[in-house]
């Protein structure tokens, strides 16, 4: 799988928990570490990255099992991606930061923000999954019997056919797109993350904890498991603020780059210098 460029960005490896991962880079200034969603890499953000460069240490890790990072065999539980997020961090002598993650990012950010507190300046959570809520289960099951079956691109293309993915495949020239960085992931189908060892007690029983400046962002389109999710934050993280992007599904970052990086920089920008 080749590497993409961007103007601006620089790439290396980062050696944590006897793995290597990917991380790309962007810009100066106080750091934001973006967290990718399923089944993603750090090409996600690539519309986020011009915006938002000027302005901040843009840091975009590729999870274990995702992208140019390591893929050990085995499962990968959510709480084993959060321990990652704590380790490259500090093997990036970053003590600090904002931390945005999309959709499975955003879990794994409510899940280290309630971990590491300390450790983060602001939270953005984007159309962000969480521990401890009751999801529907859609079309998990055949996905899963595919990826066991016929390997990880037949499980692939039916999360393309997937109600969270309609609103951003309804674009003609973005569907190519999502489709090869969907494919290139294809392999974490076969590494579900959706098993145990998450966080106890769960982000849904322990929102009030979150003492951070918190911004939660959903598209009006995303499916209905993922408002309730913002609903919950919104309602139970204090002083959080929501902002909802009209015409927009799950993959807000790519669908409404404009409207997303107007929310998320001027968030961070209010934010004091730590």
């Amino acid at each position: 799988m080749d590497l993409p460029r961007l103007d601006g960005v620089t790439h290396r490896t980062v050696l944590a928990r006897g793995l290597r991962f990917h991380v790309a880079e962007a810009g100066a200034g106080a750091p934001v570490v973006l967290v990718h969603g399923w089944p993603q890499h750090w090409w996600a953000w690539r519309h986020v990255v011009p915006a938002l460069a000027p302005h901040a240490r843009l840091v975009m890790i590729d999870l274990r099992g995702f992208g140019w990072s390591d893929a050990p065999p085995g499962a990968y539980a959510k709480q084993t991606l959060a321990d990652d997020l704590l380790a490259v961090l500090d093997a990036l002598a970053i003590p600090k930061a904002h931390l945005v993650g999309l959709s499975l990012g955003g879990r794994i950010a409510i899940d280290f923000t309630l971990a590491h507190p300390d450790r983060v300046a602001s939270l953005v959570a984007v159309a962000a999954g969480m521990s401890g809520f009751d999801f529907s289960a859609g079309n998990w099951p055949q996905q899963m019997r595919a990826a066991q079956e016929r390997g990880g691109e037949a499980a692939a293309e039916l999360w393309l056919e997937d109600p969270y993915m309609v609103p951003a495949m309804e674009h003609a020239d973005l569907a190519p797109r999502i489709r090869e960085l969907v494919l290139d992931n294809a392999r974490v189908w076969l590494q579900n993350p959706l098993l145990p060892r998450r966080l106890t007690p769960p982000a849904a029983k322990r929102l009030a904890e979150i003492r951070v400046p918190t911004l939660v962002v959903v598209g009006d389109r995303d499916v209905p498991d993922m408002q309730k999710v913002a609903d919950q934050l919104a309602a139970e993280v204090k002083g959080a603020r929501k902002v909802v992007v009209p015409g927009a599904g799950h993959i807000v970052s790519l669908e409404k780059p404009l409207e997303f990086d107007r929310a998320v920089l001027g968030f961070v920008a209010e934010q004091p210098a730590r």
